[in-house]
């Protein structure tokens, strides 16, 4: 009987150790589907770098990471899905560009984690991890509540990108006091812009005043008229903050067409998205201050020099982001006992990566940003 015991124990022993032995060995599989031929190839380059040092970061021989080339086609993204797929793939970093998700609902047992940013039109098994419209307006809206402004003018370009917007303020309930559409053309910009601030309106009031007080004999009445005539308008606009969707040159020509209707920074708030730290906004002292959300400064930074350092190379938006999303693929299998399902992307879950704070919920990544002014040639942190 004891000879029997000790053989049973010796079984189950040697049957956990060799199942412990295949769990260990057993690799999980990931692939990645970035450019990696053609015009976009130095994208995919970098990105593969940038997985390459997470990985290194890691240190778990099981993660095996299965990059291929999507040529930046749709066509081409699911050919080599489904390739990936077959190799027992069922997770996929990937694709790059939002167009390059467009037949990847033909692969419905596959979880794609796409860079891009946008929510709107991806199918259902293409998760965005871009730092979307909703993650920026809810960080928006914090800076709002804290400076008790509740007019708001959203100021959106006649784009594609306005539904991400007008989404994210269904999405988020921020307070504003009107959803305003411009056309990027200077001619037309400047002229719609006169229109939201009442410019002429104002004009013609300051015009008006010092007609009317020239008429008068009163004390001071010089004084009082030389300092009318050194505004440009007269009469107070009735929203605190404008929130500018907008970037790079467009950006600059919006908020030189406030300025130029006598809508400084200095009487409204000029607020705009995720600038991911544009040095040329620096130089712009005209329309000082600025605010905006973005990722954290300093990670950001310590990644570039890193990733420099590394591979003598300049990192970029992309390279940054696809590190953390290898972090958090890793963290969220873990968190499953080392088992892919679906259901991974679907309960509630927090990540803390280079870029923020990742929100998973219901297969929607948002992320959690800080905030930040440009004023006196600097980026300020504001929380």
């Amino acid at each position: 009987m004891k000879t029997f015991i000790k053989l049973l124990v010796f079984l189950i022993l040697t049957i956990l150790f060799f199942n412990q032995y295949l769990f260990a060995s057993e690799k999980i599989k990931i692939g990645l589907i970035v450019p990696l031929s053609g015009d976009n190839s130095i994208i995919g380059e970098k990105i593969v770098k940038s997985i390459r040092m997470a990985i290194n970061k890691i240190n778990d021989e099981r993660i095996e990471i299965i990059p291929k080339d999507t040529k930046s086609n749709p066509i081409d993204a699911l050919k080599v899905s489904k390739e990936l797929y077959e190799d027992g793939v069922e997770i996929i970093i990937g694709p790059v560009f939002n167009v390059s998700t467009k037949y990847l609902d033909d692969l419905n047992d596959v979880i794609f984690i796409s860079f891009t940013n946008k929510l709107i039109g991806n199918p259902k098994n293409v998760i965005s991890a871009g730092v979307n419209a909703i993650s920026q307006l809810q960080t928006i809206k914090k800076f709002n509540e804290n400076n008790n402004l509740s007019k708001s003018i959203f100021l959106i370009p006649r784009s594609q990108f306005k539904k991400e917007i007008e989404l994210a303020i269904n999405k988020t309930k921020i307070k504003h006091k009107e959803v305003f559409y411009y056309d990027r053309e200077p001619t037309k910009l400047t002229k719609q812009i006169e229109d939201l601030t009442k410019y002429k309106i104002r004009k013609n009031n300051l015009r008006n005043e010092v007609e009317r007080l020239e008429g008068l004999s009163f004390k001071d009445k010089d004084k009082k008229i030389q300092e009318l005539k050194k505004r440009d308008t007269l009469g107070n606009i009735n929203f605190d903050s404008v929130v500018i969707a907008d970037f790079d040159e467009n950006l600059k020509s919006v908020a030189t067409s406030l300025l130029y209707t006598d809508v400084s920074s200095k009487r409204v708030f000029y607020i705009t998205l995720n600038q991911w730290f544009d040095e040329s906004l620096l130089n712009e002292n005209s329309i000082h201050p600025i605010y905006f959300p973005s990722i954290n400064k300093n990670n950001y930074e310590l990644f570039m020099n890193d990733f420099k350092n590394t591979y003598n190379l300049n990192g970029d938006q992309l390279s940054f982001l696809s590190y953390d999303l290898i972090g958090l693929v890793y963290f969220l299998i873990y968190e499953n006992d080392f088992n892919i399902s679906k259901k991974i992307f679907y309960k509630k879950k927090k990540f803390k990566g280079k870029i923020g704070i990742f929100e998973i919920e219901k297969n929607t990544i948002t992320h959690q940003l800080n905030f930040y002014s440009i004023e006196d040639n600097k980026f300020k942190k504001i929380f």
